[in-house]
């Protein structure tokens, strides 16, 4: 019955949020068959109109459309990436093809669109506000790239594909996440995690028992190729053992090999590119993107290449001069470069970044470093409500509340590492502001970090603390962005401009007022020594040869396979040789600095939704250093440089064009010098 499914009752808990205690997995389809039926009649009631288009008998429908499947659609896609039992796995498979199939319903509607377009036609004989008519243009534009204006013969192909590559894109993921399971690494004796902090070790004890494997110890594995622990691991063997099965992921055959799943992936995205009229899926995905061409991409991409390969080779003649100088020298392979590097970095800057965790507590990095700075920049406070519940137990609920009182939102925190949890960080809503549906935004932050035995304090690696300050930037744009229409909501933006706030955020980890209130000793209290604090800074450059190369060979890698035109594409590749002649030809072949994804764990582009994107994140941070200088030259960590960055960047979510947003901001273009100073590209 309807009225039994609590996914088909507006929410009586605050903000709207779901429910879950009272949600079970056997309400969730049930709920997306009734909202696809919703939104279908609304929108059937816009195109059955008799009367000629106005923002008002189309527009306003169309964006007050579909509410309950928004509502359905971001608490089960919340549950299905954080916790995805094998039950909501198999929803999430049969619901990727339905959830095509009713997008494609409406993006290719004949009739709504001709509608947008008689109205994109007379935009400038129309009286709308800026928001009204670059909603008229975003929805024109996106219709049409999503092939609105093809025949219906094209059309129906065109949903075939979209259908098909929904499904392939789920068991992606659903195969990556069995095999990183699977492949986690099981150690026998204790001896083997020698270099490991007792917190990490406890960690790891803990996953065993988690799995039955009391008296052992179990290292889970991370999203990207490296691990954490690779640069502390004194046994070489255990160092091996981890990043082979972390490169091993989806390329071992059987049921989880992914390699004919993204050639499939690669073949049909070519196909569905070459239908809408583009020679390749890069060249259509970049067409609507801040960019606007692959080759715009490939020029950055490979501008940047070459110093960053020759730093890190730089890098690596100073590892292997330690290496040479011990009793059994050897060459210097992969999984050693990052304990070698904590080894020069020590002799460098007499810095030892792994005895710096009990510094970073858990609780107090996000209490005293993360709120601490968004209160000083914005006025906003953090209360946690533990009465709250919200998806699972781990997941902790906070209000957010201007420095007047009023409400801003929930922030959602989710740290921790679990089987059920796809890998790497993200943020997402679950409930998005708008002004015209009367909603205010819940967003949530997911992490993996392995979780210590009961009554241990959680202690973060410097990459968790950033890794935490940058998904918080994306929360603060999805709690800030404040706009009328949904369509522009939170962190609705172009791909490519969307990690600039995040990557902002990353800023204020090292300022001076922050670091000295969160960096504080977990049993002492004591700050972090301030020689310590001026060698972290001193050696920000340093490792970014190895840094830069293995995320542009990703970018690299991600645009070679969408850049294969149909013809390309169909021809039966071997994943191994493609990605290797792909490396070659950008100058990022060096074995010792692997790619930080390889194609078969390439999460972000063949379940997500960085395909032909993945470029953004360097392609953002050209705003971002430009902006971090901004900042400085502007008096850094003020409430008037805050208020100035919500409002014109964060606050206006997708309801402005970003790069115009950005001039706004800054007075004029983002210059790519301070990026190539920041990591060591300047000369």
């Amino acid at each position: 019955m309807v009225n039994e499914n609590p996914l088909l009752s507006p929410s009586s808990l605050p903000y709207g949020l779901p429910d879950y205690s009272a949600i079970r997995p056997e309400h969730y389809l049930p709920a997306f068959e009734e909202a696809f039926a919703q939104q279908k009649a609304e929108i059937g009631s816009i195109t059955r109109a008799r009367s000629m288009p106005t923002f008002e008998n189309t527009m306003v429908p169309l964006e007050s459309s579909g509410k309950l499947l928004g509502d359905v659609s971001r608490t089960f896609y919340t549950v299905s990436s954080a916790d995805a039992t094998p039950e909501i796995q198999d929803i999430e498979e049969k619901l990727a093809p339905l959830m095509s199939a009713h997008q494609d319903s409406i993006e290719l509607d004949a009739a709504l669109y001709w509608r947008i377009k008689t109205l994109h036609e007379q935009l400038d004989d129309l009286d709308l506000s800026a928001e009204q008519r670059y909603l008229v243009e975003r929805r024109f534009r996106e219709m049409s790239h999503a092939g609105a204006g093809l025949d219906e013969a094209a059309k129906e192909q065109l949903t075939a594909l979209n259908q098909r590559l929904s499904t392939l894109t789920t068991t992606f993921e659903k195969n990556l996440l069995r095999d990183t399971n699977d492949l986690a690494v099981v150690f026998d004796e204790l001896a083997d995690l020698d270099g490991l902090a007792e917190g990490e070790i406890s960690a790891a004890a803990q996953a065993a028992a988690d799995r039955g494997l009391a008296g052992k110890w179990v290292v889970t594995l991370t999203l990207f190729t490296g691990h954490p622990y690779l640069s502390s691991l004194t046994s070489r063997d255990s160092r091996k053992r981890i990043l082979d099965a972390s490169r091993a992921r989806g390329s071992r055959g059987g049921e989880n090999d992914n390699r004919e799943v993204l050639r499939e992936i690669v073949r049909l995205r070519a196909e569905r590119a070459a239908l809408l009229g583009y020679d390749s899926h890069a060249a259509y995905i970049t067409s609507d993107e801040t960019a606007g061409s692959p080759e715009a991409v490939h020029d950055l991409l490979r501008r940047l290449a070459v110093p960053a390969a020759r730093n890190a080779s730089r890098e690596q003649a100073a590892l292997q001069a330690i290496v040479d100088a011990e009793t059994e020298p050897f060459a210097l392979e992969a999984h050693d470069w990052a304990y070698y590097t904590e080894k020069v970095r020590a002799a460098e800057y007499d810095l030892d970044r792994g005895a710096l965790r009990p510094w970073f507590e858990a609780e107090r990095v996000l209490r005293d470093g993360v709120f601490h700075a968004a209160t000083e920049l914005y006025g906003v406070t953090f209360e946690e409500q533990s009465e709250l519940g919200a998806y699972h137990p781990d997941a902790r609920v906070f209000e957010v509340r201007n420095a007047d009182g009023s409400a801003v939102g929930l922030f959602i925190l989710d740290l921790y590492t679990r089987d059920t949890k796809r890998g790497g960080a993200w943020m997402n809503s679950i409930v998005s502001q708008s002004r015209l549906r009367g909603t205010q935004p819940i967003v949530v932050n997911n992490l993996n970090v392995p979780k210590p035995a009961p009554g241990r304090p959680t202690l973060l690696t410097l990459d968790e603390v950033t890794t935490l300050f940058h998904e918080f930037g994306h929360a603060l744009h999805g709690l800030f962005a404040t706009v009328t229409y949904p369509h522009f909501a939170g962190t609705n933006v172009f791909r490519d401009f969307v990690e600039f706030p995040s990557q902002v955020n990353e800023m204020w980890i090292y300022w001076p007022a922050i670091l000295d209130s969160y960096a504080r000793h977990v049993e002492t209290g004591e700050p972090l020594p301030r020689d310590v604090v001026e060698k972290l800074r001193a050696s920000e450059a340093f490792n970014q040869g190895f840094a830069t190369s293995e995320y542009l060979a990703a970018s690299w890698l991600d645009q070679a396979w969408h850049s294969l035109g149909a013809g390309e594409a169909a021809a039966d590749i071997d994943v191994a040789a493609f990605e290797a002649a792909a490396l070659a030809d950008i100058g990022l072949d060096n074995p010792a600095v692997p790619t930080r994804y390889s194609s078969t764990y390439f999460a972000h582009v063949f379940s997500g939704g960085y395909s032909a994107g993945y470029y953004s994140y360097i392609w953002s941070e050209v705003l971002d250093a430009d902006t971090v200088e901004w900042f400085r030259d502007n008096g850094g960590l003020t409430r008037e440089n805050g208020d100035r960055f919500r409002q014109r960047l964060l606050g206006v979510g997708g309801s402005k064009d970003p790069l115009e947003a950005y001039r706004d901001f800054r007075g004029r273009d983002a210059e790519i010098q301070p990026l190539l100073e920041r990591r060591g590209l300047a000369a």
